[in-house]
């Protein structure tokens, strides 16, 4: 099986939601998950070179990152139900996709709020959790 693990702003309340979205549409247990403030984001960060500048969302599949728009959309490939078909927005050229990406990553504190610390996984997801 293949390796994804999801990398999130860990005190976002979006991204926290995002990542709640996503192991309710994931009963396979696919996708792990690091903060990107936590030691395992850290080092995920060092590891594949990824920018600190980066603050959002970010896909590591089978050893390739995927950021923004890109990293979003196969992340729905891969969920269940009627999700894996957003997929078909790979079509969009990307600096649309990724526009509209980085409009709403900017604005999700002003839009959704944040949290003073990360969120702690309950127990039956929490090996999911780097």
């Amino acid at each position: 099986m293949a390796e994804a693990i999801v990398m999130f702003d860990g005190v976002c309340n979006f991204c926290d939601s995002s990542v709640q979205f996503i192991i309710k549409r994931d009963s396979k247990g696919y996708f792990q998950f690091a903060a990107l403030q936590s030691d395992a984001g850290m080092k995920l960060k060092e590891q594949y070179s990824i920018s600190h500048n980066i603050d959002s969302f970010i896909l590591i599949e089978d050893g390739k990152v995927y950021k923004f728009s890109d990293g979003a959309l196969r992340v729905c490939r891969n969920l269940e139900g009627i999700w894996r078909y957003m997929y078909i927005f790979i079509f969009v050229p990307r600096p649309i996709r990724n526009s509209i990406y980085k409009f709403i990553a900017k604005n999700r504190y002003k839009w959704f709020g944040q949290k003073d610390s990360c969120m702690l996984p309950s127990p039956e997801v929490r090996s999911r959790f780097l």
